[in-house]
């Protein structure tokens, strides 16, 4: 038998509603290893490691740590059993330091007071040991994505923890941020320390893995040393059958103008200039990507562009309209549609039916609205004809949004956006958090409404969908345009991310190029 630090035997998880998460999961960690867990979306990986983690308890099955059954009731008795979890989102207070982040809830004491002095030096202290370098009195608030991980990471060693689960750990990050981590990640794995890591990015997992567990619909389908399985093989027993990873893109010829941004500025909170002189044009027939760091800009220009703020200064057309005084049924009625990074704030309606979510945006025009009367068989099958197209796993168009896993949720948003065959695609983080068959299906979609004609500004942070989908790129620094791309497939990811984080810039001169498109 192998000698595992860690088991997790027969697990089974059934919610109140009846639905199934985990049936017999068995997953099972060795010592200094670095196991990756995969799956597609609604798998049952994010459940797993809530009921590992303290944040659920199992329905049946047994955790042993060392031999030692454990039972835990929260995420405290987890941690104080050495299992420290870093989310994909982070749980850090912006506006503290690091050392007081990292210190928070067990704060020295200097008398009534926290001892200040004593919180930087054990930062210090920690930072060196794990060779995780970073600034005890810096505000995390200033400080970027992948340093802000760093905090989380350290967080979770300064409250003892001997096993860590990173979720998603290299979503948002550049290509050096990335490989900055992995060492890191190896630094920790050659002292002793155990990690999971949680990743749809393949190409990572291969790189950093010793081993890895495969879910799908629930269950434990397998255990593989990642050195002995290729990127195709792990793809196919994600998804369960051969998964063709490869998109069929079609030279196309450029058409007309139908997006243009004209020195558009913006000024966000404290009069900080948010964006910054931004001009660029999308070409029917073309797909534009813009590339950036998270928290450069992109937010404040796509809610510019899909009126979710005012415009400042500067100007923006689609369609040839400017947009600055429509409403956004006006913007939508120009042929405009919008896929948002954040599906559950601004892309469903959770407590409606698929049905309801993919007819929202043409439920009052023909054929499924005559007379002012809502006509419920072409709706039925235009809604049908979307699940089935879309491959969005469901009972039935009648089933609630909030039943389904964040990537059939996904496919929802992309199916209602595309269906309308519009003039102007913009498409924010499309693939965020879904599994591979589902972003290859979102991925031929978008590639699809391109050849047929459409405009399509594509907003991520995944380099490999950039990289594969645009026709040209553009990156985003400090609010500027800091670089361009005519042939982002001649781009290597690390050039990309040289100009992501501002270290290389283009000549200003060759970036006006693309204002007339």
């Amino acid at each position: 038998m192998e000698d595992y630090i860690l088991q997790m035997q027969q697990i089974t998880k059934i919610y109140g509603n009846g639905i199934v998460a985990n049936k017999d999961v068995d997953f099972n960690l060795k010592q200094g290893e670095i196991h990756a867990l995969v799956g597609e979306n609604g798998a049952g990986k994010s459940t797993l490691m809530k009921i590992l983690f303290g944040m659920e308890k199992p329905s049946a099955g047994k955790i042993l740590l060392s031999g030692k059954e454990l039972n835990m009731n929260s995420s405290n008795d987890a941690i104080a059993n050495g299992i420290g979890m870093v989310h994909q989102h982070f749980m850090l207070v912006e506006t503290f330091t690091v050392a007081e982040n990292i210190t928070l809830g067990n704060e020295p004491k200097k008398g009534l007071f926290v001892n200040t002095a004593k919180a930087v030096e054990f930062t210090k202290e920690l930072s060196e040991k794990y060779n995780l370098p970073i600034d005890p009195n810096a505000i995390v608030k200033d400080l970027p994505v992948g340093m802000r991980q760093k905090i989380e990471i350290l967080k979770a060693l300064a409250r003892g923890a001997r096993i860590l689960i990173l979720d998603e750990p290299t979503a948002v990050l550049t290509p050096q941020e990335t490989d900055q981590l992995f060492i890191e990640l190896l630094n920790l794995k050659n002292q002793g320390y155990t990690i999971v890591f949680i990743s749809h990015k393949i190409r990572e997992v291969k790189k950093i893995s010793d081993r890895l567990t495969v879910m799908r619909e629930g269950g434990h389908k397998g255990v593989f040393i990642t050195a002995e399985v290729s990127e195709q093989e792990i793809s196919n027993q994600i998804v369960g059958w051969e998964v063709n990873i490869e998109l069929d893109k079609k030279s196309r010829k450029k058409g007309d103008i139908r997006v243009q941004v004209k020195h558009l500025s913006y000024y966000g909170s404290n009069d900080v200039l948010v964006l910054d002189d931004v001009s660029f044009s999308v070409r029917a027939g073309t797909i534009l990507g813009v590339a950036g760091v998270q928290g450069n800009g992109q937010v404040e220009l796509i809610e510019l562009m899909t009126r979710a703020r005012d415009i400042e200064t500067g100007q923006i057309k689609v369609n040839g309209k400017d947009i600055a005084k429509l409403s956004v049924k006006q913007l939508r009625d120009t042929g405009c549609s919008y896929v948002p990074e954040d599906r559950m704030r601004q892309g469903v309606g959770a407590d409606a039916s698929i049905k309801e979510n993919v007819i929202s945006n043409q439920y009052n025009k023909p054929p499924y609205c005559q007379n002012g009367m809502i006509q419920q068989k072409p709706i039925d099958d235009f809604a049908d004809r979307c699940i089935s197209e879309y491959e969005i796993r469901c009972g039935s168009s009648a089933t609630n949004l909030s039943m389904l896993s964040g990537g059939n949720m996904q496919k929802v948003v992309v199916a209602r956006e595309c269906s309308t065959n519009p003039a102007v695609l913009i498409a924010e983080q499309p693939t965020r958090g879904v599994d591979i068959g589902a972003a290859h299906i979102i991925h031929e979609r978008i590639l699809k409404l391109r050849d047929a004609g459409s405009a399509v500004l594509l907003i991520s942070a995944d380099l490999s969908e950039i990289m594969r989908l645009s026709d040209s790129l553009i990156v985003m620094y400090d609010g500027k345009i800091v670089a361009y791309f005519e042939n982002p497939e001649q781009v290597s990811e690390q050039e990309l991310g040289l100009c992501m984080l501002g270290s290389v810039k283009h000549d200003p001169k060759q970036i006006r190029r693309i204002v007339n498109g």
